[in-house]
């Protein structure tokens, strides 16, 4: 159990520390699916990590303390400024309870609520969501939340009841004087007016391991998705090796020796397939199987899936056709389709 008694800054910084550890290494109590993932604190702005006791019969009191740190726009971690927690609630509960919590700012707006000190509600200033779990780094859900903060806590002790209180935190203006030797307000220290103290090493090495394996994870998830993209354009099948040739541009033709018949298309020479279909009203609709992303002007681009409307089309399916899709008509290979 963390001391949730208010202490100085190196003893704050220490115990915050030995937090961060518990949230984040794997132990015979939490595995892998109970951790703060590496990307959450590497992409943070800013986090706090406090120790609080909330105790009562009835009428509850929560208080505790802790040390706040802002990301700096070179990427590092910001020296610690104190803060305490201080809160009354009422309702049908009784109990002691001693809890670990580390709060993740996860805007600037949240780092600055942090930053101008005096009082700060939790949930009244900014949205408060609790935190996701879990080593994985892809489709997780923080990567697509508007949270200004995640919330993570760890409790020991007995309590039980429905809670109705609010908690504040306080920015602790003597214990950081102390520290720092001068007066200096929590501002400064979180936007780097002060530098790392060697005293918080322990912790700044915690911190910089996330990024280290957050990049690390990162690659990892970089190099399968380009070996996927790798196999998937070696599965494709060979684009035909002939291209049909537009007409040059200075090429004029008489009205009278104009096919109207192949008025409207890009490449005259295709065979028509109003010509070899007849009169037949219906078109010929092609779906496609592999993405086509054209490599010349005149080319018909489309992703998997798209249904391609055919004006133009030969007997044969290793040949160039010519179609319309969203508004724009051109050539692509055969091949990459499949007739509806």
């Amino acid at each position: 159990m963390n001391n949730p008694i208010p202490s100085n800054l190196k003893s704050e910084a220490k115990k915050a520390a030995k937090i961060l550890r518990e949230f984040t290494e794997i132990t015979s109590r939490n595995g892998p699916d109970k951790l703060i993932p590496a990307h959450v604190i590497a992409r943070a702005k800013g986090l706090a990590v406090l120790s609080v006791i909330k105790a009562g019969f009835l009428v509850t009191a929560r208080g505790g303390s802790g040390i706040v740190l802002a990301r700096l726009p070179d990427g590092k971690w910001s020296a610690p400024s104190a803060i305490g927690i201080a809160g009354l609630g009422g309702g049908f509960e009784m109990g002691i309870e001693v809890s670990d919590l580390v709060i993740i700012l996860n805007y600037d707006r949240a780092v600055e609520a942090f930053a101008k000190g005096g009082n700060l509600t939790l949930g009244g200033n900014f949205t408060v969501a609790v935190g996701p779990v879990g080593r994985n780094l892809e489709g997780n859900v923080s990567l697509r939340s508007t949270a200004a903060v995640f919330t993570y806590c760890k409790s020991r002790g007995l309590f039980a009841g429905i809670s109705l209180e609010g908690s504040c935190l306080i920015e602790r203006k003597d214990t950081n004087r102390k520290f720092y030797c001068q007066d200096i307000r929590a501002y400064d220290i979180l936007f780097g007016a002060v530098p790392r103290p060697a005293q918080a090493e322990d912790l700044y090495e915690i911190l910089d391991s996330f990024t280290e394996k957050y990049e690390n994870e990162a690659q990892r998830i970089n190099a399968r998705r380009a070996s996927r993209e790798l196999r998937k354009a070696k599965e494709l099948p060979p684009k035909p090796s002939s291209r049909p040739q537009q007409p040059p541009a200075q090429t004029q033709l008489s009205p009278d020796f104009k096919d109207n018949r192949n008025e409207h298309k890009l490449y005259p020479e295709l065979s028509s397939y109003h010509e070899r279909c007849g009169n037949s009203n219906q078109p010929t609709i092609v779906t496609a199987l592999y993405s086509f992303e054209g490599q010349q002007p005149g080319d018909l681009p489309f992703q998997a899936g798209d249904r391609i409307t055919v004006t133009s089309k030969t007997d044969s399916h290793f040949d160039w056709w010519e179609g319309k899709l969203r508004g724009q008509t051109g050539i692509f290979p055969a091949n990459y389709v499949t007739m509806n």
